[in-house]
């Protein structure tokens, strides 16, 4: 399947190998900065991964501070598959011996304990393709050969390169190459890749008829667990092997140079110059500028995407140091006296070029960019990377392309901060004054200066920084509440301060203990006068209608007794008639 047709189907399918849980996203960009297609996209803080720019290197994955990209765990699909009538075998990367203190037979026994039928060696696979690919560069013309076994960096180029598509050596990577074989040697089986490589997972999903599914050692360590395992009580069994037969020199492919080195023990041509390049960024610079026209000698390179290869890949499942795992791999390297001129399997891959959406954007609309993340001159780019990206440029144009954001500028974002507080502060009524521990003012605003340094104000007003580092007790008297909380740490208010005749509401606070405090200082003078001027003004109204209320509860004293005495004198005249 190995084309455009598949790619558009997988970008489709909601679990790509590598995704984000964007609740965990800090914002800190380091995965734009690591990621060496740029394939982020920020909206509204959160990162999220275009799958159709992604080389599913896993870079983000293994320097994501917050654990926040996450890698697709396939082990219900790989269980399902074990649940079913068909025999399921694995393709063992050989970097297991650097992950893994066990013995062959008893990784094969952890395996079938787990549920496989059987165990075999990817590295079986790379010596087939280090066979075939040491006969094509020994036929072949001059010109630049580049590796096809690490699946991130034959994508990188379908993506990046795409002039470079056709000096990549046309077979399929070790793994599918494996599982190829493996097909023809065994009837109706299933094939489960294990190794420390995310890409695989794609290369399954892009060959599903040959890889069923891709595990990486994260995943089979945490089947391990929930298994309940004990690897410990794992026995020595000689009858237990890998199938069909063992691996040699194949077993050396997860290191820098490893195949280059399967390649010269298959024999090549003294006109072939192998070379080893491992990471992207030094695959890009090697390619830089280079004129293929005028090669006079077949230049092959082994290209893989990790820093001294697959032994460092993003899920390689253990913590031991690195010269100890490759120690153990060179260890228990089995070396043949003599290799076979033809291989086993050959699977026929190319990889056309792959269209992505480009952009060409004019100087005025990335200057008009430039402007919005306060880039206007030349002088304010900094291009510090703290996006992500290398210059303010690059900046500019993932904006306009709509990944990015103006936020994502560390130092505009401070300055419009700043330019927001100051703004703020400047227009707020109350004084606003923040002191270090020696109470030098850093930051006061114009009330403040107005309301403790009117007499000198015009001073101070046309000073550069203002009152910044003049003694606080140069104005006020009350510093030495500014002492207690740089001591306390605690908030402290005090209302209706009576300074000279002033009266003041004053909230002093912490912003660093021990090192910074601030205080908001309201002058309340003339709102406490207008309240005793209201007080005073109740009181007399209060006064004249308890005085009103009694004159008339007075004269309604008076009538109430005539009215009695009337009522009472009627009564007994009518009293005295009916008698």
């Amino acid at each position: 399947m190995g084309s455009n047709k598949f790619w558009s189907k997988i970008l489709a399918n909601e679990q790509y190998p590598v995704f984000t849980l964007k609740n965990e996203c800090q914002d800190c960009y380091k995965c734009i900065r690591e990621c060496p297609a740029k394939a982020i996209k920020i909206c509204h803080g959160r990162a999220s991964i275009l799958n159709d720019r992604c080389v599913v290197c896993g870079h983000c994955v293994t320097t994501c501070p917050a654990n926040a990209k996450r890698v697709r765990n396939d082990l219900d699909r790989v269980q399902s598959l074990l649940n079913s009538s068909q025999q399921v075998l694995v393709s063992l990367a050989p970097s297991w011996r650097g992950v893994y203190s066990f013995s062959e037979s008893q990784m094969v026994l952890l395996l079938k304990h787990l549920g496989f039928f059987a165990v075999s060696e990817t590295a079986l696979g790379a010596q087939e393709v280090s066979i075939k690919t040491a006969a094509i560069l020994n036929e072949g013309k001059s010109g630049l050969y580049i590796s096809s076994a690490c699946p991130v960096v034959t994508r990188y180029i379908q993506l990046y390169h795409g002039s470079f598509v056709d000096n990549i050596v046309a077979g399929a990577s070790p793994a599918i190459t494996h599982a190829a074989w493996l097909k023809k040697q065994y009837q109706d089986i299933a094939v489960v890749f294990i190794g420390p490589c995310i890409a695989k997972k794609s290369e399954a999903d892009q060959y599903p008829n040959l890889v069923s599914a891709a595990l990486t050692f994260d995943e089979l360590n945490l089947w391990i667990n929930e298994s309940f395992i004990d690897t410990n009580d794992l026995t020595h069994n000689s009858e237990l092997r890998f199938v069909p037969e063992m691996a040699y020199e194949g077993a050396i492919y997860p290191l820098e140079g490893g195949m280059n080195d399967t390649i010269r023990r298959v024999g090549v041509n003294s006109d072939v110059v192998l070379m080893a390049l491992s990471s992207l960024g030094s695959l890009k610079d090697a390619l830089w500028d280079i004129d293929r026209n005028h090669l006079t000698q077949k230049i092959f390179i082994e290209a893989l995407a990790c820093k001294g290869g697959c032994i460092n890949g993003p899920c390689f499942g253990s913590k031991k140091s690195k010269v100890l795992a490759i120690s153990e791999i060179l260890a228990n390297l089995r070396v043949r006296r003599t290799i076979p001129r033809e291989g086993h399997m050959w699977v026929d891959a190319h990889y056309p070029t792959i269209d992505i959406k480009k952009y060409n954007f004019s100087p005025d609309q990335i200057n008009e960019a430039m402007v919005k993340i306060g880039k206007g001159m030349e002088a304010s780019e900094l291009n510090c990377g703290g996006c992500g990206y290398s210059t303010c440029k690059e900046l500019a144009c993932a904006l306009l392309a709509g990944d990015a954001e103006p936020a994502m500028c560390v130092s505009y974002t401070r300055e419009l901060a700043t330019r927001k507080a100051n703004a703020m502060v400047k227009s707020m009524s109350s004084a606003i004054v923040i002191v270090n521990k020696s109470l030098e003012i850093i930051e006061s605003n114009k009330s403040f200066m107005r309301m403790f340094c009117n007499d000198v104000y015009d001073i101070f007003a046309e000073r550069e920084g203002g009152i910044y580092h003049v003694m606080l007790d140069k104005f006020i008297t009350f510093s030495n509440l500014f002492k207690k909380v740089l001591e306390t740490g605690l908030e402290l208010h005090r209302e209706h301060y009576l300074i000279e005749a002033k009266v003041y509401d004053i909230k002093i606070f912490s912003i660093e203990r021990g090192e910074l405090v601030g205080a908001i200082i309201s002058d309340v003078t003339k709102t406490e006068m207008d309240k005793e001027k209201i007080v005073e003004k109740a009181r007399e109204v209060i006064v004249k209608n308890i005085a009103t209320v009694q004159e008339i509860a007075s004269l309604l004293g008076e009538h109430m007794a005539e009215t009695e005495i009337l009522l009472n004198s009627i009564v007994e005249d009518y009293a005295e008639k009916i008698n």
